[in-house]
């Protein structure tokens, strides 16, 4: 039997992966969305980074990841 973690524990994953120009904003939404944080001095993405926030909704837990890009697709 598998062991029990709780980071499998959600009814529904959703991943995001946001994209768009640099410096239009993608990380200021990553963190607003998943820590409540907003900075008008953030710096550029280098790379990839995501973060995850689990919602409660109909009774359901959902999963969100989102990931934050540098800009340069």
């Amino acid at each position: 039997m598998a062991g029990y973690r709780a980071e499998d524990d959600y009814d529904l994953l959703f991943k995001v992966v946001l994209i768009g120009d640099s410096g239009v904003g993608k990380s200021n939404l990553l963190s607003r969305f998943t820590r409540n944080e907003f900075s008008l001095e953030s710096k550029s993405t280098i790379g990839v980074e995501f973060a995850t926030r689990s919602l409660n909704v109909d009774s359901k837990v959902i999963k969100a990841q989102i990931w934050d890009t540098a800009g340069q697709e």
